[in-house]
């Protein structure tokens, strides 16, 4: 290859994920049997994808064609759902590549799926879908109103077969991941950042990872690389989604602390023991989904496919999302310790006051009987 003979896709294609939030936990095996058609569970297929181990696989199924508006006119693409115990619905959109697309008309096409309205919408359509499909699966369902977007360009076959080097030397990669297609060229700097999360196995094949995009060039056709994506981009979401319910829950902590506190019942009562179930509710809730998160994918070895996962939990980020949960969770069972307090506090003064009491009552009967007398 060279810069005069320009890359040209003989076969590919892009997979656009949408992923969102929409229960506190799906029973898989019940969402399976809610559905009518066909059902999968993900399994990796590569040589030595025993390292990488997925105790409770998340549960795929076809929804169909459907028609996509793009600005050269409609597409047809190909929609599948994929669920996972934690909660996440992932809806994937295929979107063909022409054979002859030249990096540049990819460059272009790839630049509109990033922001594309009608892909959005044809997204949230067919989760809804979903949502009613599988609702006898699904534990407190609800929609989050985020989501987390992920796009993945597949490259099965490129013209002249070039080599994973070939491909970094003569394509701007960066470029085409940032959907940049204007006219002045990206920084060296801008460019390696963009660029520096990538992987090959052989010298045929390349993963080129961003935080919201990556490339894939796989003569094998194997999907195990864009599945590994697409868990880290549920994993994301989910962090996410926990870090805002807990932003919520501390403020309204603060907020009931601060209604309560000159209330004239605390007198008698504390007027935090329903605020301290909450809490209790809140931070088991908390560790049931860490653990599902967490147990979604399980690293034992040290293969190509774990590092690109760890590649991918370090470029998208994952780790400041999930820290930001645990100090949240940490700062959570720190309020909980102290309202706790205040009600076992109330719950010794109320047993001190009943025990004066029956002393004053005893004494009350004592003398009632000596003048009785």
């Amino acid at each position: 290859m060279s810069a005069a003979s320009p890359l040209v896709f003989e076969k590919a294609h892009i997979l656009c994920y949408r992923t969102f939030d929409i229960a506190e936990e799906i029973n898989l095996e019940r969402a399976r049997r809610a559905v009518s058609e066909d059902t999968r569970r993900l399994k990796l297929s590569r040589e030595n994808s025993q390292y990488i181990q997925l105790p409770n696989p998340p549960v795929a199924y076809e929804l169909g064609r459907r028609p996509l508006a793009l600005g050269g006119g409609p597409v047809t693409v190909d929609a599948t759902a994929r669920l996972f115990d934690h909660g996440a619905a992932s809806i994937i959109l295929r979107v063909p590549v022409v054979p002859g697309t030249t990096l540049e008309e990819l460059t272009l096409v790839a630049d509109e799926l990033y922001d594309s309205q009608a892909l959005e919408d044809l997204a949230l359509e067919l989760v809804e879908g979903v949502r009613r499909t599988i609702a006898p699966a699904v534990q407190e369902p609800h929609l989050w109103d985020q989501s987390e977007s992920y796009t993945v360009l597949f490259a099965e076959s490129i013209r002249g077969q070039p080599s994973a080097e070939e491909v970094l030397q003569e394509a701007d990669l960066a470029r085409l991941l940032l959907g940049e297609n204007g006219q002045t060229p990206l920084s060296r700097r801008e460019s390696e950042a963009v660029t520096q999360v990538r992987f090959s196995y052989t010298v045929n094949d390349l993963v080129v990872i961003d935080w919201n995009s990556a490339f894939v060039y796989e003569p094998s056709g194997s999907g195990d690389i864009p599945d590994l994506l697409e868990i880290a981009n549920a994993q994301l979401l989910e962090f996410r989604y926990y870090d805002e319910k807990l932003d919520e829950h501390i403020a309204r902590i603060h907020e009931e602390v601060q209604a309560k506190r000159h209330e004239w019942t605390r007198l008698f009562r504390s007027p935090y023991r329903t605020l301290t179930r909450q809490t209790l509710t809140t931070l088991v809730d908390l560790n049931e989904f860490i653990e599902r998160v967490d147990n979604s994918l399980k690293i034992i070895g040290d293969f190509y496919l774990a590092k690109v996962y760890e590649g991918a939990v370090k470029r998208m980020r994952i780790s400041a999302w999930q820290g930001s949960v645990t100090r949240k969770q940490q700062l959570l069972a720190q309020t909980y310790g102290l309202l706790k307090g205040d009600v076992d506090i109330d719950r010794s003064h109320t047993l001190e006051a009943v025990i004066i009491l029956l002393i004053v009552l005893e004494i009350f009967f004592a003398f009632f009987n000596v003048f009785a007398h």
